[in-house]
């Protein structure tokens, strides 16, 4: 049942994240139809099978280890709505019930700001499990006696009281946990995730207060400060007079939490689950003011730079609702802890992109949860804590699409990434450079230590591991030099990424288009690492991989090399020794056997308790575990020797006997490729099994008809396994995420050729993509087009063959993406000249013996070029969009205030979009900044307005953001402001705003 305080709750949420029609009566609730709710509760009800597991009767509750007892929210709301289901959760409702008061009693007992001595005070992360444990008490208020109410009231006040007595200081109970006074941090570690953690810590006593509480204030002026402060960017904030809860954000905001590209960091990587944490962290708190039937403070719903850190996490999403993680991916694939933030932008912050990323993963959830590990919302890596946290967070997001009772309605899928699509090169601090397009996503890793090219072809999260990198083989060592460029469709004409770099194992190249398409040019044997589990539920995970290639289509036989148990056979040979050898594992994190079983024709393990040797073993896990029969414990790879791809374990079985097969049993570290061998001395080895079985396609190969690969001068054939593609050393590779390529045709086609032999060129889906994969810069070259009808900014000559001579020049150890500016229909006698100046205009010159007669196109554009013989005509495109490339250093470029915008302020970014058809609207006093992205010499500032009065204006320059000074000539600057003091509604606004050198 929905309460009637439930949903009046909803009635005060401010800034209209929630504004809903609360009826006359609780009986008259009706709820709008919403699968995803509907699933969020048969989750919960399934889950509720793990939650048995973990009742202890040795003290009538459930167990405390990890949090476990935080169970008891997802037990309430299951309690307190309807449609509660025996058969599906296991256990009676009495049942649960009772085992949920006792749980509550206990534990709210011993908790340390009641009294106890078992849990409690300590941020970290004690006061977060206190957060799920106050709510569901809540939720259950009635049914606890006066003693555990109290006890309850008691953990919500103390917990925010002493987070409040702390100040800005740090937490004496949580060790090295801090957010580092109120400075915070970005680099490396941010400090999002803890300044979030010090705001929840207040929500619960905050929410609950009685009208009137004098502390209550106090704490409310925290929550604010913390919250705020955990998406703080100071150049960014100090030029923001947004105002949030009573204050301008400039007046809040200290902290410098995030790169200013709007990305963060943890363990000195990438990792987007940790970006996530600013709605995570706001999800807890808004579900205890909700509930409480309090309005959500304003920093809940306008939180700074928020749009724009969720605008980054949709660069970086897939198809099933999750980020890809493109660095060290130690939160990869835990589903149920990646529900909550997208639940709470979507059915409290009412944002319909996060509602169709939320509704992706719901559809993944049950197949997920049924996968084995059976019953669990997280699994594949993490920590046990997790699983607790994510069945508490699954019940605050049922409980947002409850109380809403009118869900948020999702966009479609093919609307999702097309507002996500775009690329960003994230700084060289953070060392990655991504591209999202409609039809999948592609990154350069740069960073020392974690160099990679990823591809993700139709944005599908359980195809390409990656993890592991694609294409370039992995690099230990840091790449001598490196060099990479994120174009724009604004600034250059074009959606797209080249990297490349100069490695220990040679020169390598990677580009990526805006079809989804990819280039990679560099050392080999190149590969992808494929996931192929049976998750049914989820496409393309079905236990198998099928490959289509010249020869036809093949199925290699599944079933190893995806983790889990391998159980394999063989024909019986003599052995005394029995090895498993690795050959690549499907992490950073190297191999880790709970079990290495070896049997004879009798089916007897003949390895169980004989003596056992490996490559290396951490400590903790060392190889006799292996082979102990206990299935808890286990063998790892010593952490020195993680990335070591030919670790190995071997067991001496104590006499020659008959083998007939063996059992491998991983842990969440295993191999995607591996040997077993025997051996009758322990010195000479022989090759029982290579896993997993692989196929040999040829110059081509598509993988399940989702992605396709290209190669061109290979020394050999692809080849495939169902965990593995192999790719030999090839002067170019080209990874299609399109569908309906027609790859044999891609494969025979004539590349364009010319220039020195360390240049390579692409034409892929008619984008030059240029990799020069020296130290020495690519000048005037002549290329060699085979196409005669795509014509690319630069000279190109007509030839007899009906092709071009195009003219290019690559930087030294760079790259290059150019698209087709204008295509030619007609045969152009040869000689013709083309020179393409920008998107907008070109030039052609017969030559002297023959006139031209060609159509000219570029997009809804056309114009017929007669030219006589020997002459010259120029011919310019209507301009109704940017022309490109562009040499203004604002295009396109990061602009201030971000979100949240001062009331009456229009999108800043339109003065530096390009379009004609966009503007600025300053608002009162209004003041914009643009971000160059770094220091620039500055020569001047011009503005283009719309019709209507036009204000004076104020143009000040800035270095670092914060302080800035009148423009009066040429100098060097990164921020460029403009203030419109006296605006009002009526006067011109700003269409561009361009800054020239």
């Amino acid at each position: 049942m929905l309460t009637r305080r439930a949903l009046l709750a909803l009635a005060g949420a401010a800034g209209g994240a929630l504004a809903l029609p609360v009826p006359a009566s609780a009986l008259d609730v009706s709820l709008a139809a919403d699968p995803v709710a509907d699933e969020y509760h048969r989750l919960l009800l399934v889950h509720t099978r793990w939650v048995q597991q973990q009742w202890d009767p040795a003290i009538g509750a459930y167990r405390a280890a990890d949090f476990r007892f935080a169970a008891v929210l997802g037990n309430a709301v299951l309690l307190t709505t309807d449609g509660y289901d025996a058969g599906l959760a296991g256990v009676d409702a009495a049942v649960l019930r009772g085992q949920t008061l006792a749980t509550i009693t206990r534990f709210a007992a011993t908790n340390r700001l009641a009294g106890g001595t078992e849990w409690g005070r300590r941020l970290f992360w004690d006061s977060t499990f206190e957060l799920y444990f106050v709510l569901a008490a809540r939720l259950l208020w009635a049914e606890l006696d006066a003693a555990t109410r109290s006890n309850v009231d008691a953990i919500a006040r103390g917990q925010a009281a002493y987070a409040y007595g702390l100040g800005t200081g740090n937490d004496p109970l949580s060790g090295s946990w801090t957010p580092n006074g109120s400075a915070g941090g970005y680099r490396g570690d941010t400090k999002l995730e803890e300044m979030g953690v010090y705001a929840q810590a207040i929500a619960p006593g905050l929410a609950w207060a009685p009208a009137g509480d004098a502390e209550a204030s106090r704490w409310q002026e925290r929550f604010v400060f913390w919250a705020a402060n955990a998406s703080g960017l100071p150049a960014a904030d100090r030029a923001n007079p947004a105002v949030i809860d009573g204050r301008p954000v400039s007046a809040w905001n200290v902290a410098h939490n995030l790169h200013d590209t709007f990305v963060v960091e943890n363990h000195e990587s990438v990792n987007p689950h940790y970006q996530a944490e600013l709605w995570r962290t706001a999800g807890r708190a808004a579900a205890h003011f909700l509930a409480a039937g309090r309005p959500l403070p304003q920093v809940l719903t306008r939180q700074p730079n928020g749009r724009e850190l969720w605008a980054t996490l949709r660069l970086l999403a897939s198809d099933a609702g999750e980020p890809v993680m493109p660095m060290i991916a130690d939160r990869y694939h835990l589903y149920g802890r990646d529900v909550l933030p997208l639940a709470f932008l979507a059915q409290v912050q009412g944002d319909r992109h996060a509602a169709r990323a939320e509704a992706d993963l719901a559809a993944r959830l049950m197949p997920y949860l049924r996968y084995a590990p059976e019953n669990r919302l997280t699994k594949f890596s993490g920590e046990e804590k997790y699983e607790p946290e994510a069945r508490a967070e699954l019940a605050i997001a049922y409980l947002f699409h409850r109380w809403r009772t009118t869900p948020v309605q999702p966009v479609t899928s093919a609307e999702f990434f097309a507002a996500a699509a775009g690329t960003r090169f994230f700084g060289t601090a953070v060392g990655l450079t991504a591209h999202q397009s409609t039809t999948g996503f592609a990154a350069a890793v740069t960073k020392p230590g974690q160099v990679r090219f990823l591809w993700q072809p139709g944005h599908d999260n359980w195809l390409i591991d990656t993890r592991a990198p694609a294409f370039l083989p992995a690099q230990t060592a840091p790449p001598m030099r490196q060099w990479t460029a994120a174009y724009t469709a604004a600034r250059d004409g074009v959606d797209s990424t080249a990297t490349v770099l100069q490695t220990a194992a040679g020169w390598a190249g990677y580009a990526t288009l805006p079809t989804g398409t990819v280039v990679y040019s560099g050392p080999g044997p190149s590969s992808l690492t494929l996931f192929n589990l049976t998750m049914p539920g989820v496409p393309g995970l079905d236990g198998s991989r099928t490959f289509t290639g010249p020869a036809g289509t093949v199925t290699p036989p599944a079933g190893l090399g995806d983790g889990g148990t391998d159980r394999i056979t063989f024909t019986a040979r003599s052995a005394r020794h029995v090895r498993f050898l690795g050959q690549s594992a499907s992490g950073q994190y190297g191999y880790s056997l709970f079990a290495f079983e070896a049997f004879d024709a009798t089916g007897t393990d003949r390895a169980r308790g004989r003596a056992v040797t490996a490559s290396s073993a951490d400590p903790a896990y060392p190889a006799t575990n292996a082979v102990d029969g206990n299935a808890t414990t286990r063998w790892a790879v010593s952490r020195d020797e993680r990335s070591r791809t030919d670790s190995w374990l071997a067991v001496d079985l104590g006499a020659t006997v008959q083998l007939t097969g063996v059992t491998l049993t991983w842990e969440a570290a295993y191999a995607t490729s591996y040997l077993v061998q025997t051996s009758t001395n322990g010195t000479t080895w022989t090759t029982a099994v290579a896993a997993p079985s692989t196929a040999t396609l040829g110059a081509w190969a598509s993988v399940d008809g989702r992605a396709g690969l290209v190669t061109h001068g290979a020394t050999g054939p692809i080849t495939a396994s169902p965990t593995r593609i192999t790719i030999p050393p090839a002067t170019l590779i080209e990874g299609y995420s399109d569908a309906g390529t027609d790859l044999a045709a891609a494969a025979a086609r004539r590349l364009p050729t010319g220039g020195p032999a360390t240049l390579r060129v692409s034409d892929a889906d008619g984008y030059l993509t240029l990799l020069n994969l020296s130290p020495t810069a690519v000048n005037g070259a002549v290329l060699t087009l085979p196409r005669g009808d795509r014509l690319y900014r630069g000279v190109s000559v007509a030839r007899a063959d009906g092709g071009l001579d195009l003219t290019a020049s690559v930087p030294a150890g760079g790259g290059a993406v150019r698209p087709a500016r204008f295509t030619v229909t007609g045969r152009a006698p040869t000689g013709a000249r083309f020179s393409v100046a920008d998107s907008h205009n070109v030039t052609v010159t017969a030559p002297a013996g023959a006139a031209i007669d060609v159509r000219l196109t570029a997009g809804s554009w056309s114009a017929q070029a007669q030219v006589p013989a020997g002459a010259t005509r120029s011919f310019t495109k209507p301009v109704n969009g940017p022309v490109t490339p562009t040499t203004d250093l604002a295009r396109g470029r990061t602009t201030f205030p971000t979100s949240p915008l001062p009331a009456g302020m229009g999108e800043p970014s339109h003065a530096v979009d390009g379009n004609p058809g966009t503007s600025w609207r300053p608002g009162p006093n209004g003041r914009m900044v643009v971000d160059l992205g770094a220091s620039r010499a500055v020569a001047a500032v011009s503005l283009a307005w719309t019709s209507g009065t036009r204000r004076a204006v104020r143009v000040e320059t800035s270095t670092d953001g914060a302080t800035y000074s009148i423009f009066s000539g040429p100098l060097s600057a990164r921020y460029i402001a403009v203030a419109v003091p006296g605006w009002t509604t009526g006067d011109a606004e700003i269409v561009e705003l361009s800054v020239t050198a």
